[in-house]
């Protein structure tokens, strides 16, 4: 990554370029606003460190100018003349974290790994956008959250990989999407993409699904019929609700993995097959191996790669996305919703995820009069929701509201995390722990 660091003090210019350099970056500097302008324009800077206080211009204007050339870059102020109005000021004009000097050298490699990591998931999140978009993929994924960007980046990195993927998510988050995603991008694309419902298949169907049958190997096989494994061959297979599987079926299942045959129910000789296997799930399997309802060996063979895909209720700022997308699917572009109706969007928890946000935009816009849809157009469901359902478990509840008071801590400080923690009587250090694991950065 390349840093910038701009500050009168040639002092600190130096200890903080050696300092960064030993941590393997390449690092510029500039004494004042104007030098520092001139090297941002010459040279692909991801990262500012800026003083606040320089003699041509102070650090709020360095700034604004440098979002106004690339609203992208990513700035860390730096100050002797700490005070909260200061910090709340910067952080709104667009700064990532806010240090008081003497600068605690290791806290300040914490957030430029941080930063960093954050700058490379949005680079592969945004080529896989790209890609999807120059190759006109027969896809379409919104969301700008963290969440889903962290996904987007593991898809980048899975797709071109040949490992068994499993996709983990609830209900309703669009694990087949991400599943096609991952074939459409992979070396299979030109080949078949076969998907299986295993929650849809009879039980003493499920062999002749997956490995296909002889005429005559039981009552009603009038003619051979190739499974799905035969027909994906050289593509991707695409096992949903995996976890439907029978156990007699999975003992069959993991031999064909293993051995890359498969025998025809009624048949004697082996198949050779090559196909990819992803596979996804709305269960626990780790819970269902140690209760016995799913194999250990065969969880350990799928699960090579997990992606987990994040619910509705965890990435809500992709909602207004989500609904504009909705609108011009179905036709009604010129259709919006206003404030108060959007919010009431924006609070509801979406036991049904993306599938149940696409039904309730599809019976408002069927049912409204008029093209600003207001609360009163909303379903009940919607209107009358207090946050008192409680969907999902106990532990799922409390990071719910453990998530709600981090956001509105950071939100009523400005985004300075050394403010938000002190309110919430925690250090710095377990904010951000608290925030990656919740999936919170800052808005931009």
């Amino acid at each position: 990554m390349n840093i910038l660091i701009v500050d009168d003090e040639e002092m600190q210019r130096t200890m903080l370029r050696q300092f960064l350099e030993k941590q393997g970056y390449r690092v510029f500097t500039a004494a004042d606003g104007g030098e520092a302008l001139g090297v941002f324009m010459e040279y692909p800077v991801e990262l500012v460190l800026l003083d606040h206080r320089m003699p041509d211009m102070n650090g709020d204007e360095l700034l604004a100018r440098l979002k106004e050339i690339n609203p992208a870059t990513r700035a860390v102020m730096i100050t002797a003349y700490g005070a909260v109005d200061t910090a709340v000021r910067v952080m709104r004009l667009g700064a990532d974290h806010f240090f008081e000097k003497p600068i605690d050298l290791q806290e300040l490699l914490a957030v430029v790994t941080r930063i960093e990591e954050e700058v490379v998931v949005a680079g592969e999140a945004e080529e896989v956008a790209e890609t999807i978009d120059r190759q006109k993929l027969p896809v379409r994924l919104i969301g700008e959250s963290p969440s889903m960007q962290q996904v987007l980046s593991v898809v980048h990195r899975v797709a071109p990989a040949p490992w068994t993927v499993l996709i983990a998510g609830e209900t309703g988050t669009g694990k087949e999407l991400i599943a096609r995603l991952i074939h459409l991008l992979s070396p299979r694309k030109a080949e078949p993409f076969i998907e299986l419902n295993c929650a849809a298949i009879p039980e003493n169907l499920f062999e002749s699904e997956l490995f296909g049958h002889e005429k005559g190997a039981f009552t009603g096989a009038a003619a051979r019929r190739r499974g799905v494994f035969e027909l994906a061959h050289g593509g991707t297979l695409f096992l949903d609700e995996v976890a439907e599987l029978p156990l007699t079926v999975q003992a069959k299942l993991l031999r064909a993995l293993q051995e890359k045959t498969v025998i025809r129910v009624g048949g004697e000789k082996g198949i050779p097959v090559d196909v990819r296997i992803i596979a996804a799930t709305n269960r626990d399997l780790r819970t269902m191996v140690s209760e016995g309802a799913f194999r250990e060996d065969l969880y350990f063979r799928l699960n090579v790669i997990e992606v987990e895909l994040p619910p509705l209720r965890r990435r809500k700022e992709d909602i207004p996305l989500l609904v504009d997308f909705f609108l011009k699917r179905y036709g009604h572009s010129r259709v919006s919703f206003d404030s108060r109706a959007m919010g009431r969007l924006l609070k509801y928890n979406y036991p049904g995820n993306i599938r149940e946000l696409e039904h309730i935009i599809q019976r408002t816009i069927t049912l409204a009069r008029r093209r600003i849809i207001v609360e009163g157009d909303l379903p009940e469901e919607i209107r009358g929701y207090r946050g008192r359902s409680g969907e999902g478990g106990l532990s799922e509840q409390l990071a719910e509201f453990e998530r709600k008071l981090l956001l509105e801590a950071l939100e009523k400080h400005g985004w300075v995390q050394t403010r938000a923690a002190e309110s919430l009587g925690i250090s710095e250090r377990v904010l951000r722990y608290k925030m990656e694991k919740a999936g919170i950065r800052k808005p931009r």
